[in-house]
């Protein structure tokens, strides 16, 4: 099969390039701030707005502060949301309803907040209330394959407020010449053999839920499959059950294949559940596998399965012959709510 039949848009080299997003998102935010005198105290806490793959920084975020960030994925504004809140409105369109209309909000009742966007209507509000906006510059791509620039940006936005250290910015200017995406490719191509033809179910520890749950979404969006997620030790107090004596009333065990994304630096405990897990489900001959978390640090261990999880999700949308690029029944849907 020839790759450029079915990757018409090349993500193939989105992907490869993502290491490259850092600088460009840090770079949009450098200047990025609010008035010195908006806050005399640090925040009570941070609202992130932001659908679909403009969403995916603050559940990144959320592993880095998680007592003080509040992801909002609606319209308006979470209860958590006051005037000692820093609010964050992530759209890489510009042009999501849900988004916009939690900007609206907290322009309406005067909280503090920034917009990071590509353009479209967020910048055009920015522009006319006066709101610090990071914008993110051509070429554009993806809203999920651009998360490394716009968890860059929030980062460098977060560091300009002093509500995160500079190591963390410092860190992942680091990975443009340090992370490989090429280097989890053949990886990938094992995973996703496996997946083929399966419905898959990611699992990862609590303390990376964004990661199953980033998995789930590529699936979903670039394989054009169905995929579940969810995460330990959570999981064991409901969904295991699930899987017992499971037939072919409700669908076939070989139709399923559970991923356990595992960080072996984890607590005992956890990888003990991880274990068993595993083989109580088996028991009811369901496919398991493990993928290890790769890397030193938090920051290392996020971004190397993050790409393992995109090449994964690539490799198998071309196993299915599909254009890993476009998401038309995402476009449809925001094309009939606007007709509404």
């Amino acid at each position: 099969m020839e790759i450029k039949t079915v990757d018409k848009y090349n993500m193939r080299k989105m992907i490869l390039n993502f290491p490259k997003q850092f600088r460009i998102g840090a770079n949009a935010a450098k200047q990025v701030c609010l008035k010195s005198n908006t806050f005399l105290v640090p925040p009570e806490n941070i609202i992130i707005c932001g659908m679909g793959g403009s969403g995916l920084p603050g559940d990144l975020m959320v592993q880095l502060r998680p007592l003080d960030v509040f992801i909002h994925k609606s319209y308006g504004l979470p209860p958590q949301a006051g005037i000692e809140s820093l609010v964050v409105c992530i759209s890489y369109s510009g042009n999501t309803e849900e988004t916009l209309s939690a900007f609206s909000e907290a322009i309406s009742k005067r909280l503090p907040v920034i917009a990071i966007t590509t353009g479209g209507k967020l910048a055009e509000l920015c522009k006319k209330h006066k709101v610090p906006t990071a914008i993110i510059p051509p070429p554009y791509i993806p809203p999920r394959l651009a998360l490394g620039i716009q968890f860059a940006a929030l980062l460098q936005i977060l560091t300009n407020h002093n509500l995160l250290p500079k190591n963390f910015v410092e860190e992942i200017l680091k990975y443009e010449k340090t992370l490989n995406t090429g280097d989890l490719e053949e990886k990938a191509k094992k995973i996703a053999k496996k997946i083929y033809q399966k419905i898959p179910i990611i699992y990862s520890p609590k303390q990376f839920r964004a990661l199953s749950l980033i998995w789930k979404n590529s699936l979903n969006e670039t394989a054009k499959i169905l995929a579940f997620d969810n995460y330990f030790p959570e999981l064991n107090h409901n969904e295991t059950v699930g899987f017992w004596n499971i037939n072919e009333t409700q669908i076939s065990n070989k139709k399923l294949l559970v991923i356990i994304l595992r960080d072996l630096q984890d607590r005992t405990q956890i990888l003990k559940q991880m274990k068993i897990t595993k083989d109580i489900i088996e028991k009811e001959r369901v496919q398991v596998e493990f993928v290890n978390i790769q890397g030193k640090t938090t920051l290392e261990k996020i971004f190397s399965t993050i790409i393992l999880g995109f090449w994964t999700s690539y490799y198998l949308a071309l196993k299915y012959k599909v254009d890993p690029t476009p998401v038309k029944t995402i476009e449809e849907l925001k094309r009939k709510l606007k007709e509404e």
